[in-house]
């Protein structure tokens, strides 16, 4: 069976596993730190579409985590690539911010009112009537229908908000029509990370802190799957799940090499 020694590269979620509330998580450093010295393929994950890599690797860098831009992928991103791959040189009709806008851009499309071939929902903190109005026409006028990703909420300072599963859920029944979702837990997510740093699934790991999210998505995509317990799932969850990950930690630091000298144990981990 395939053990975490066999594992090359890597992927690894954001929020939760390295990162809370802008806090880097303990081991997330000496992990990052690990991965750059010995030129690991690594890529850091987020179904967060509303930020571009720079805004991201700079909000990680405040974080104290050295992780550059190339070393990080959103569901924007994984959209842009997947749309320029159904139809190069498209053209889109989008909702959504600076993150799916710049991606798509950079894809080589066009952003258009008139007779897109894409309608995109992404994240945006700036929902309007007229723009989701223009979305629902746009598809039932046959705009392919596509989300960044699945998630219904996202979390604030004052609680919940609603996110892009939340409006993609209105145009869908104004519409009738659903959209695709390239988001976690798509798999099609991670595959587009494998190619962009050229990895194989065999030899790369998911670290995650979402059964739901993370860990399927690994899963299906034929990856080496870690949850950690840092983030939003807890012991008394994973009963609920009929599925399983390869490993159980702590954390990231459970996954930073340990320096013999120093070292008096092995780290906390269950293998499943």
């Amino acid at each position: 069976m395939r053990t975490r020694e066999d594992i090359e590269c890597w992927l690894t979620d954001m929020d939760g596993v390295l990162v809370h509330e802008n806090h880097p998580l303990p081991g997330a450093r000496e992990l990052i730190d690990h991965w750059n010295e010995t030129h690991t393929p690594y890529l850091v994950l987020t179904n967060n579409s509303m930020f571009t890599a720079r805004d991201l690797a700079a909000r990680l860098q405040a974080s104290g985590l050295p992780v550059p831009e190339h070393r990080i992928w959103t569901s924007a991103l994984a959209t842009a690539d997947f749309l320029a791959d159904q139809k190069p040189g498209g053209s889109a009709y989008v909702v959504g911010q600076a993150g799916i806008i710049t991606a798509l851009h950079e894809a080589g499309f066009t952003m258009t009112e008139h007779d897109p071939d894409f309608v995109v929902l992404g994240e945006t903190r700036q929902y309007s009537f007229e723009a989701i109005t223009t979305a629902v026409r746009l598809v039932r006028d046959g705009a392919r229908f596509i989300a960044t990703n699945p998630d219904a909420t996202g979390p604030s300072a004052d609680g919940v908000l609603p996110a892009t599963g939340a409006i993609s859920a209105l145009v869908t029944k104004a519409t009738g029509r659903e959209p695709y979702v390239v988001g976690k837990p798509n798999p099609m997510m991670f595959r587009s990370a494998l190619n962009k740093i050229g990895a194989h699934s065999e030899t790369t790991g998911m670290i995650g802190d979402r059964m739901d999210t993370d860990i399927v998505a690994g899963m299906e995509a034929g990856l080496h799957t870690v949850l950690v317990m840092t983030g939003i799932s807890d012991p008394a969850s994973l009963a609920t799940y009929p599925f399983r990950p390869d490993e159980i930690l702590e954390g990231v630091h459970a996954l930073v090499p340990q320096d013999p000298a120093t070292s008096v144990g092995e780290p906390p981990t269950t293998e499943v």
